[in-house]
């Protein structure tokens, strides 16, 4: 599922048609589903109106994807909020970041703060650990205790350790866990996780989602797909995300600006698109876009 980028317009807006464009992509690369308003969507750059606005936009668009709101927010009300109006909106979950601004709150208190929202939230939640930007910590008694709740359905783990594979699959064995980090993607299909909630996927959706989907088929080719991507995946993750996703896509057309929000600042791309174009073929010209998404 690509952590998808929130293109805006030459007045700061979020950019509908370039997303409509944008998905049409990952839905004909094979993804399973889309993940909106996260890090990677720029989340909390947005305001909850427009997130909830984007929501609506992408889940009339977005024929055949899962659609999932994330949700990075200290206010347990906006939280609620957000989850009620992904829920009326038709996704089929929230990414649900833990509240980071009180680093002073403990382990008991943070569960408790995910109970909450899953007790109101009347869509699933995917509890998501990345203590580089929250500041908190998923240790092996938080997943546990997260799982125990009928309303938490899963995890995603950014933390980037390769000791969390294990850990999380102990820790939670009924739940779907999601990778975030993409050069682990295949140990962690090997550990038994389900896939990937991915910044890399913006641009190269159709290699990561052949190597989930073909994992574990007789005769498959994951592993090797994989080797072959990976040094482009570590490229990717190299630059400043999402600035160099959306230069690369703006070059190719399936967004109108790479503009991000302040405070974060545009990147130059031509590197990693060079490398991309070399090394895997992707272009402009063979992307797989329905002609009628294209502007005129």
């Amino acid at each position: 599922m690509p952590a998808c980028v929130t293109p805006f317009n030459s007045l700061g807006e979020i950019d509908e048609l370039s997303l409509s464009r944008l998905l049409s992509y990952f839905q004909a690369c094979g993804c399973s589903g889309v993940v909106v308003a996260g890090t990677n969507g720029e989340g909390p750059s947005l305001s909850a109106v427009e997130k909830r606005d984007l929501v609506r936009a992408v889940v009339s668009m977005a024929e055949g994807l899962n659609v999932i709101l994330g949700v990075a927010t200290s206010s347990l009300p906006e939280a609620v909020w957000l989850s009620e109006q992904a829920g009326k909106s038709g996704a089929k979950a929230i990414l649900l970041m833990p509240p980071s601004y009180f680093r002073i709150a403990s382990e008991a208190g943070v569960i408790e703060w995910f109970k909450k929202v899953a007790e109101y939230s009347p869509i699933p939640i995917i509890a998501y650990n990345f203590p580089k930007y929250s500041g908190f910590t998923f240790t092996e008694s938080v997943i546990a205790e997260l799982s125990k709740h009928q309303n938490i359905c899963g995890f995603k783990d950014s933390s980037g350790e390769r000791a969390n594979l294990a850990l999380f699959r102990s820790a939670a064995p009924n739940a779907s866990l999601l990778v975030g980090d993409e050069s682990l993607l295949f140990d962690a299909l090997e550990a038994g996780w389900q896939g990937t909630i991915s910044g890399a996927a913006n641009l190269i959706p159709q290699w990561l989602s052949r190597i989930v989907a073909r994992f574990g088929m007789e005769g498959s080719d994951s592993e090797t797909a994989f080797r072959l991507i990976r040094p482009i995946v570590e490229e990717i993750r190299r630059g400043p995300q999402p600035a160099v996703n959306k230069a690369v896509l703006a070059d190719w057309g399936l967004i109108s600006s790479e503009d991000v929000r302040l405070p974060l600042e545009n990147a130059d791309g031509r590197s990693l698109q060079e490398e991309i174009e070399s090394k895997l073929g992707l272009r402009r010209e063979n992307l797989g876009i329905p002609k009628r998404n294209y502007l005129v």
